[in-house]
């Protein structure tokens, strides 16, 4: 293929493989959710949490419409892969700046962060377009996915020159209107608005795409709780606190990847609007399934530091509110895919949260523990179903 001719991706069993670009593209993401859950465990406050959280959505979005992209293009054909490295640069230097984004080590770094994000974003679509120029619908579409990623790059940039009070309310703005666009369909002057239908992606990559940054955030978690371990002396209480954290992410990975991760492969691949589940189940909805792993690993690392110690509010919120997080993202998904609400893992978040009054009783490690019982709980019974 020329660089000239437009570089889709071919809808074939071969085409919809994940690339070895992919792949080294979401190495810059390994460092993102490590950033991440470094920031969060630094500041384990209400602001702590809030910023992790925005910052969060930033990543997540960024990620993912480049998987829409990587969906309808090859990332293998030249000009694509030019793209992606372009994007690649930018999110090195996005992830970079996450520690600092709210202000800190210098006030430059929140506009960094947001210049560099608007860059992936604008520029990425920017592309998509170009390599549209023959195609008037998909083109159309994404002229309407790049009015409202300018839009929202627009207001990122200007609380990126803000501080304090006002940066936090301008990129909250800016996330709504990030949020915003796939459900409203991307309404634009002159353009009207999209239609799922024309997200016409393919299933098994698309789905194989979200399962893979999932196994990233899992693979932070582990990373996190053997360099943790490995930094503090030797006790026999430590290294259960080790075993249960690797358990408990075991129990995680069991919950979602056994039979979960193939069934909904199976279903976006077989669907009528693939574009409307692939916004549904797995852009928005495998956002807190990702969260909850995130939330876990920096629960884990203050159980191994301190397991017979005392449960603080921020420990027992991300020891077990991290485990609440994921299953009730998963029944979100899981009701995407089947219209059918998974009872047993709202019941399982829902003692976890219930807990929470009597954990400041009990030391970490018991919490943890705890923890992953309820979550390998739901791997079996779902197992069973």
């Amino acid at each position: 293929m020329t660089i000239n001719a437009t570089p889709l991706r071919e809808r074939t069993r071969e085409q919809d493989r994940v690339t070895f670009t992919e792949l080294f593209f979401d190495l810059v993401y390994v460092f993102a959710v490590t950033q991440l859950s470094h920031l969060l465990l630094s500041n384990l406050s209400w602001a702590g949490a809030v910023q992790t959280a925005m910052l969060l959505v930033a990543v997540w979005w960024a990620w993912q419409y480049t998987t829409w992209f990587t969906n309808f293009f090859h990332p293998d054909r030249r000009p694509v892969r030019v793209v992606l490295f372009a994007v690649m640069l930018a999110g090195l230097v996005m992830a970079a700046m996450l520690p600092d984004a709210f202000g800190g080590h210098g006030a430059d770094r929140g506009l960094a962060f947001a210049v560099a994000y608007a860059v992936i974003q604008i520029g990425r679509t920017g592309a998509a377009v170009y390599f549209f120029r023959d195609m008037p619908v998909q083109r159309a579409n994404f002229l309407r996915i790049l009015f409202w990623n300018a839009l929202a790059a627009s207001v990122w940039i200007a609380g990126g020159f803000a501080h304090g009070p006002a940066r936090y309310a301008l990129w909250l703005t800016a996330i709504v209107l990030d949020l915003a666009g796939p459900p409203l369909l991307f309404p634009t002057p002159s353009l009207g608005r999209s239609r799922t239908t024309e997200w016409d992606i393919s299933g098994t990559h698309f789905a194989e795409r979200c399962q893979l940054f999932l196994i990233i955030a899992l693979g932070e978690s582990i990373l996190v709780t053997g360099a943790t371990f490995s930094s503090l002396p030797f006790t026999w209480d430590r290294l259960l606190a080790l075993v249960i954290a690797f358990l408990g992410a075991v129990a995680f990975w069991w919950v979602y990847f056994d039979r979960n991760a193939e069934i909904g492969s199976d279903v976006i691949a077989h669907s009528t609007d693939p574009g409307a589940l692939g916004r549904n189940a797995f852009t928005y909805f495998h956002l807190p399934i990702v969260a909850g792993v995130i939330v876990s690993a920096v629960g884990d690392e203050l159980v191994i530091a301190h397991p017979l110690g005392h449960s603080s509010w921020p420990a027992i919120a991300t020891i077990l509110g991290g485990a609440a997080l994921f299953l009730a993202g998963h029944a979100l998904y899981k009701w995407a895919l089947s219209r059918q609400l998974s009872r047993i893992q709202l019941v399982a978040s829902a003692v976890l949260i219930a807990v929470m009054p009597i954990a400041p009783q009990l030391p970490p490690i018991v919490l943890a523990g705890l923890a992953t019982v309820v979550v390998a709980t739901v791997a079996i019974r779902d197992k069973r179903r």
